[in-house]
């Protein structure tokens, strides 16, 4: 791959991330202090995004593989993304704002796939290659973080009741509009599927891949899948308001040590996987989870403020050690013929179907420990989590028998 080419599949990937890191962090602090939203209603609007992950395979499968170029559509969809990002920078209500993030995930979740695609599309060993790519996307969710907490203070207590937070959406604005326009520049991606047959929507939402099903461990590991994005949906919609309710200073560039123990245990995934194997590494990322979840029902922002800290960073392993071993694991199991339709299925179970119940769950239990002054009680909220975590990791930990499987770093 020649620099300049892996420069811009690099910027390209720090601009990706940038865009989503620099206003999904603080959405749930901003819908609450600035547009007045209940905490089901901030459910609602995370829960976008699961909606996106369902129709992704849709724009991807149906549009993208079969009739224009990847990095068209990849501008294309960040220059819409940017006329919406707009529009949410002046919402004044959540009726109006809920209509335009809605439509702001369509569009978005399928750009995830799509800078893959051109990535991909330039590698010749994309095994040794792509880690060294998407890292720069992990840096672009920081810089954003940083930036929000220790560069414009938009998420300190005195900006948020001003409505600085507000700002986060124009940036993301911004940001869209160069990457839209900088997507036309990129190297030719065409349709993979132009010349095939009919579109087949059981291959695109990966529904051929059930007959892995057959396969109890498989079975086991993709309900387990499912079920452990219910807590992961809490720490997206819950940890940027719960820190700013305690008090923590410059909380989203805090949050952004959460992507830095992830860069570090992304190293160490390798040598964890091929020594300790596949039903260890997840069992130690499902037991990270339930940890995560006790420092913050338990920390404070005073003395015992390094457990939140320690939960943040916590954010490597519990991610890691169980996303990115599952989709090693997925890719073992399926063989030739159903990988891609297999991962296909494993991301529409869990950004989609998971998520979805998990940001539900999460409203409904956040609200119904509300007290009348606005606060919550943070520390039986976070209990939930901590709770349903064990829960599945006991499931796993019974039902899963322990298997080989082989790891190529």
């Amino acid at each position: 791959m020649k620099n300049k080419v892996r420069v811009q599949l690099c910027f390209m990937m720090f601009l990706e991330f940038f865009i989503w890191g620099a206003w999904f962090v603080t959405l749930g602090t901003f819908l609450g202090n600035n547009l007045r939203a209940t905490d089901s209603e901030i459910a609602l609007a995370f829960s976008t995004q699961s909606w996106g992950a369902i129709i992704a395979p849709f724009v991807i499968g149906i549009i993208a593989d079969r009739y224009f170029n990847a990095e068209r559509i990849l501008g294309i969809l960040h220059v819409l993304g940017a006329v919406l990002m707009y529009f949410m920078y002046q919402s004044t209500a959540f009726d109006g704002f809920y209509i335009l993030v809605l439509a702001y995930m369509i569009l978005y979740m399928p750009t995830l796939a799509l800078v893959n695609s051109v990535s991909f599309n330039q590698m010749k060993n994309p095994a040794k290659e792509f880690s060294m790519v998407r890292v720069f996307g992990t840096l672009g969710w920081i810089i954003a973080g940083l930036s929000i907490s220790y560069i414009f203070h938009w998420d300190q207590g005195e900006n948020i009741g001003q409505g600085l937070l507000r700002n986060t959406f124009l940036m993301t604005a911004i940001a869209s509009l160069i990457f839209g326009v900088f997507s036309f520049t990129l190297p030719k991606t065409p349709p993979r599927a132009a010349s095939t047959g009919d579109v087949n929507i059981k291959e695109i939402l990966g529904l051929d891949s059930l007959s892995l099903f057959k396969d109890k461990n498989f079975f086991i590991f993709f309900i387990s899948s499912v079920l452990i994005c219910i807590p992961l949906a809490f720490y997206y919609q819950n940890a940027n308001p719960f820190l700013v309710e305690i008090g923590m200073n410059n909380p989203t560039g805090k949050m952004t040590l959460g992507q830095v123990s992830e860069i570090a245990f992304m190293l160490l995934l390798p040598y964890f996987f091929t020594k300790f194997r596949f039903k260890k590494t997840i069992l130690v990322a499902m037991a990270a989870w339930v940890v995560r979840y006790l420092l913050f029902a338990f920390g404070d922002v005073d003395e015992l403020g390094f457990m939140l800290i320690v939960g943040i960073a916590l954010h490597g392993i519990c991610y890691d050690f169980f996303f990115v071993s599952g989709q090693i694991y997925t890719d073992s199991k399926a063989g030739d013929k159903f990988k891609s339709s297999a991962q296909g299925l494993i991301t529409l179970a869990t950004y989609g179907v998971g998520m979805l119940i998990g940001f539900w769950v999460a409203g409904k239990i956040s609200t119904a420990y509300l007290i009348n002054d606005g606060e919550h009680l943070w520390q039986t909220i976070w209990l939930y989590p901590a709770g349903f975590a064990l829960t599945v990791f006991i499931l796993f930990a019974i039902f899963f028998k322990t298997e080989k499987i082989d790891y190529q770093s």
